[in-house]
């Protein structure tokens, strides 16, 4: 059994739509109050005030809000849940005291259980069913179905959607007995060990012409300021830029999809590095030279959303039965390593042809660096038969294989 989220666009009608938002209003203010409840607590009390403190106000607080009865309690009480997250959050120094929310930034609410409503559907449009809003019509196909679990309601765009997990059985092919190894770049967003490569699509940079003209048109517009409100046209043109990248993530996604399943589709094995992304993605330092070169380097990165694929192609392996396996790269060092002779020699990012100076061996340098990923992982596969035979089609990852050797060794003893 695994728990997958699925995504449906809704199409409520104008009653409902309507409805719709202000609902999103309420949730938003019972959001902001609770905010401002911790807050006053601890500032002017001197008390901290925790989950179930505010949730145990619920009760209260609709009898004398009354509109919020019509909300469902289980609602309310993730709306509460949030900002329990936020503080907790905050307190491990992981973000900033938390703000409180405006519409435009709140996007929408969850319901944590079944209740409250119903996805009428086997995973092929259908409607949703909410309670003190009717049938909404949902299209959207599901590649698994099972049972639900929790449902999000979201406006995003002029659009909605809900976010539904679903607990079920994948159904996913068996992959052939194919083995490859992937190193993931911004020259080529990825580059095998079977000689082949797949060129970045450069999305943000194919839109971003389209982006600054209309950035610049918007230059010309009154922005929000203090005491001043924007002026239409300047709304206009930031929902301009934000249609424009909204198109761009989406086909980010359907890319990574397909690049993702026509890898597994051919591959039981599947060898790539393990990256500090967070730490390569980091600003520029300040007062820096090369402060321009970063942020582009950071840009095209992100463009091709190395992350998030690296994440779909674990998950369709384990799914088919494969194995996914990341090379620590301070310890083997791919791009520095031979994968004829294994002899090292350390490269700047200008040198894009590998040519060993001990075998004369020579290839592309991001070819080079699968074939050494994939020669890695395939000994740690001889490695893990010793432990058992039938490890070999058992699906799982090399820790698990790992810790079934040692418990051999263990009973041998």
């Amino acid at each position: 059994m695994a728990t997958k989220r699925i995504t449906f666009r809704l199409y409520p009608s104008k009653e409902q739509a309507n409805k719709m938002h202000y609902w999103r209003r309420l949730h938003k203010d019972l959001y902001n109050a609770c905010v401002e409840h911790r807050r006053t607590s601890y500032k002017k009390f001197g008390k901290s005030v925790d989950y179930f403190d505010q949730q145990n106000c619920l009760p209260d607080f609709k009898e004398e809000w009354v509109e919020y009865k019509e909300l469902g309690s289980h609602a309310l009480q993730d709306t509460v849940k949030r900002v329990d997250f936020a503080f907790k959050r905050f307190l491990k120094l992981k973000s900033g005291y938390p703000k409180f929310k405006s519409s435009r930034y709140y996007k929408g609410w969850t319901y944590p259980c079944n209740s409250g409503w119903k996805a009428c559907t086997n995973g092929k449009n259908g409607y949703l069913k909410i309670s003190n809003l009717g049938n909404i019509k949902m299209r959207g196909q599901a590649r698994d179905w099972g049972k639900t679990k929790t449902c999000t309601i979201i406006f995003k765009q002029g659009k909605w959607y809900a976010s539904t997990t679903v607990e079920c059985i994948p159904t996913r092919p068996q992959t052939d007995t194919g083995a490859i190894g992937l190193d993931f770049g911004v020259y080529h967003a990825i580059a095998d060990s079977n000689g082949d490569t797949i060129e970045n699509p450069r999305f943000v940079k194919n839109a971003q012409i389209k982006i600054n003209k209309i950035a610049k048109t918007s230059r010309r517009k009154r922005p929000p300021k203090k005491g001043v409100k924007a002026s239409n046209r300047w709304k206009k043109a930031n929902k301009a830029v934000a249609k424009i990248q909204s198109k761009v993530a989406r086909q980010r996604q359907d890319w990574q999809h397909k690049v993702s399943t026509q890898i597994v589709s051919c591959n039981s094995l599947v060898a790539t590095e393990k990256l500090n992304l967070k730490g390569m993605t980091r600003k520029s330092k300040k007062g820096s030279k090369r402060k321009r070169q970063k942020t582009g380097l950071n840009r095209s990165l992100l463009d091709v959303g190395i992350g998030h694929l690296k994440d779909l192609i674990k998950y369709k392996v384990g799914e088919a039965g494969g194995f996914y396996v990341e090379i620590p790269t301070t310890k083997v060092k791919p791009s520095q390593t031979c994968p004829n002779c294994g002899h090292q020699k350390k490269k700047s990012l200008a040198d894009r042809v590998h040519h060993c100076e001990e075998c004369g061996y020579q290839c592309d340098r991001d070819i080079a660096a699968a074939m050494v990923m994939l020669n890695y992982a395939r000994g740690m596969e001889r490695a893990s038969l010793d432990a058992d035979e039938s490890t070999s089609t058992w699906c799982g990852s090399f820790k698990q294989v790992a810790q079934m050797k040692h418990r051999k060794r263990a009973s041998q003893a």
